[in-house]
């Protein structure tokens, strides 16, 4: 079974918008490119408050979803806790596709 979500990310980076990481992720939220904040579920404590308060500050969407490594393998990197999706309605496809997902 395809993960619909993960393979949305996929498309994402093959368009150039995604950014992935912690500092790029939080360089696209403090840009102002950020439409969508996407954590693993397994990230650190530290990582989820700190995105989730930067990304309220912002007024980012933030989802919870899946692992580091097979959210880092869906956009072909290794472990990944963090990624921003720099497109209004890639944004709002991912977050369709994730509805039973933790959306705050």
């Amino acid at each position: 079974m395809t993960d619909k979500v993960l393979s949305l990310l996929g498309i994402c980076r093959k368009a150039g918008k995604l950014a992935s990481g912690e500092f790029q992720t939080e360089a696209a939220v403090k840009g102002g490119k950020a439409f969508l904040v996407v954590l693993s579920e397994d990230a650190s404590a530290n990582t989820k408050n700190k995105f989730h308060n930067m990304a309220r500050n912002y007024k980012v969407p933030v989802l919870e979803y899946s692992e580091k490594e097979k959210l880092g393998h869906s956009i072909g990197k290794e472990l990944r806790s963090t990624a921003a999706v720099l497109d209004e309605g890639l944004a709002k496809d991912v977050l369709s596709a994730a509805k039973d997902g933790t959306v705050h």
